[in-house]
Parts: structure tokens; sequence; C-alpha cells
């Protein structure tokens, strides 16, 4: 199994990561670790409340074969949490792959991952401006960046972002994903049933509720 994990931080953007997420744990069957810098609640931009499983003081990064940066409309708490920070920084120089959306790559250029390759972002770009250790010269006008063991894109790119990724880790996601229409199936193909062993199960999980 490899390990992955996802940084929480204030406003964090669920919906551009979510392809990826579900695909990777209801598809694939991996774990995902989300981790902060502190043990305590953090509210997505459409105000999810979320605990991390884990702190930057209980995790270390190498152990993880895929880090996932959200974007948030608010980076600025993210950029300025120095135990985030620090916790990024230890990943400088390893093969972990970096996979960052939407206004996050600012983070990744603070913690020095971004140092010499090439990335795009969805950050205004006074942002890019306004702080020196963003490499202006290494943007790419793309929606989806791929340099080395980092992944970088637009948030509005977020299928294709999950794409790169699944695809980096050798998934098998097929030619169309997340990408059918309703119209191109059958009445039979929109019908659904359990294998019969699932269906057991779901009937002695059913008995808890109905000896109720």
């Amino acid at each position: 199994m490899r390990k992955f994990a996802v940084l929480l931080y204030p406003d964090f953007s669920l919906q551009e990561i979510a392809c990826l997420t579900s695909a990777l744990t209801v598809w694939f069957g991996e774990k995902i670790d989300y981790i902060a810098s502190e043990n305590k609640v953090y509210r997505s931009e459409d105000g999810l409340q979320v605990l991390p499983t884990k702190t930057t003081a209980d995790a270390k990064i190498t152990d993880y074969d895929c880090v996932i940066l959200p974007g948030t409309m608010n980076p600025l708490p993210a950029l300025f949490d120095e135990k985030l920070m620090e916790f990024m920084k230890g990943g400088n120089g390893s093969d972990i792959v970096f996979a960052a959306i939407s206004s996050s790559p600012i983070l990744l250029s603070k913690a020095g991952i971004l140092t010499g390759k090439k990335f795009t972002s969805g950050y205004f770009m006074q942002m890019a401006d306004t702080f020196d250790f963003v490499e202006k010269e290494n943007f790419l006008h793309k929606g989806i960046v791929e340099d080395g063991n980092v992944i970088t894109g637009i948030g509005m790119f977020f299928r294709e972002f999950a794409e790169a990724v699944l695809t980096r880790f050798g998934y098998d996601i097929g030619h169309s994903f997340m990408r059918d229409t309703p119209d191109e199936y059958t009445e039979e193909e929109l019908t659904f049933y359990w294998s019969e062993q699932d269906y057991q199960e779901f009937l002695e999980e059913l008995k808890a509720y109905t000896a109720q």
C-alpha cells in the first residue's frame, strides 16, 4: 500500500481534491492521512468542519509517497504557519510526489520544493510579484504542469489534476475518468446489484438496526 497525505489549513478547498481523494479511497482502497499543524477543527471554504487525523508533530513527511495540497481562498494562514512550513521542508530533496492545486503551489514555493521546477497555479499573479521566493520565470500558464516529483494544477482542472496524480502512481482509471454522461448508458447499465456476498453482509449489518 502506498501512503498518501492531505494537508489541511484554514479555508481549504475540498472540491478541488475530492475527485482525487475519493478515487484513491473508494476505487483503489488507499488510506489517506489528513495532516495539520494543530489538532483542531479546520473549516473548508464551503464550511465543512474537519479534524486532522495527525498533526505535523505526529507525522514524518518522508513516510509518505504523495502529499496533496488543496487550494485555499485565503493562503496567508498556511503560508505563515511555521509548523506546516517546517513539515513541508522536510520533503526537500526526497522523491515524495507533491501534488498542489489552485493557490497551494505558493506553499511549495516558500518551502523550497518548487526551486528550479516548472509549475502552474491559480493564484492571482500579484501574489507572485509580492513574494520573492516565487520563481516567476518557471511559471507556466497551463492547466496542469508536471516537473519531476511535483504536479501542479489550476483549480478548474480538478479532474485532470486527479488524473495526473493517479496516472503517476499507475492506477487504471480508464479513458474517460469521471467524464461519462448519463445518456451514454442503457437502462441495464444503470441498474445496480450487490454481489451475493456483499448483500449478505448488508443483511447482517441491517440486523443491528432492526433488532433495536
